[in-house]
């Protein structure tokens, strides 16, 4: 699996307006810099998975929706669905 990071820093940006979030508020609750969280949103640096799971916290949500775009609850409702359950006993 390739990461993109890009797409990472847009889901970032993404979850923060939509909660009316200031870079600034971002940085300084994540104790990083302005410029950082800058960096990270348009995909210049590669953000380690510690401050990813910060921001992730910071935005609540869920690191694999930043990596990956899929809400944990989605995946959570899946596996838990009827058709997942009976789909896994046809293939035991």
């Amino acid at each position: 699996m390739v990461i993109d990071y890009k797409i990472i820093g847009k889901r970032i940006k993404n979850a923060r307006k939509e909660i009316n979030m200031t870079q600034e508020v971002l940085a300084e609750k994540a104790d990083v810099s302005v410029g950082y969280i800058s960096q990270i949103e348009r995909g210049i640096c590669k953000v380690n998975l510690d401050t990813l799971a910060i921001i992730a916290n910071i935005l609540n949500c869920d690191v694999s929706f930043l990596i990956d775009g899929m809400k944990l609850s989605i995946i959570l409702d899946t596996f838990s669905s009827n058709k997942f359950q009976a789909a896994m006993l046809r293939l035991s």
